[in-house]
């Protein structure tokens, strides 16, 4: 284990070029001619694995739809809640009060439809919180992409007088 830890360190020493363990030079270092390691893409840049996405075939799921003031977010998800795809009235380029508008939901809601399309999903329950305006316009584009929803659930948040509300605005 201890060994693996010095190898390590070691490889990681050479990518920054700094010196070695004992003044020993690596027998792949650069020459008389100045170029390169093998493999060295950059500057003190570590080699960096790169992971395989895995496109899964998911015929049903459940669509959480989070409608607030300010924006509304779109989640997708497999019966299990393993997140397949996602999108937000600000990831389709909406800023400000306009991301809590109709028709950014709207978009937000085709965009993750469209994703979650490409895993083969089918059916769908769906579960919308919050009060925002982009709850409806959202199920309306859901319904529209070709995805049947199965159930449509409002489970947003109601206080049982919990906390104290905020004072009133004055405007």
């Amino acid at each position: 284990m201890a060994e693996e830890i010095k190898e390590t360190k070691e490889v990681k020493d050479e990518a920054k070029g700094k010196a070695h363990p004992k003044g020993a030079k690596p027998a792949d270092a650069a020459g008389a001619e100045g170029q390169k390691p093998k493999g060295a893409e950059g500057e003190g840049a570590p080699a960096v694995k790169i992971k395989k996405k895995i496109k899964r075939n998911v015929s049903t799921g459940v669509i959480n739809i989070q409608a607030t003031f300010n924006n509304t977010i779109i989640t997708i998800s497999d019966a299990q809640g393993n997140v397949l795809c996602w999108s937000t009235a600000g990831a389709k380029g909406f800023k400000g009060s306009k991301k809590g508008t109709p028709f950014a939901a709207q978009l937000a809601a085709e965009t993750a439809c469209r994703k979650a399309v490409e895993y083969g999903m089918k059916t769908v329950s769906v579960y919308v919180r919050g009060p925002g305006a982009g709850r409806e316009s959202a199920l309306r584009a859901i319904a529209h992409s070709g995805i049947k929803a199965s159930v449509i659930r409002d489970l947003t948040p109601i206080p049982h007088n919990g906390c104290r509300p905020p004072k009133r605005r004055r405007i």
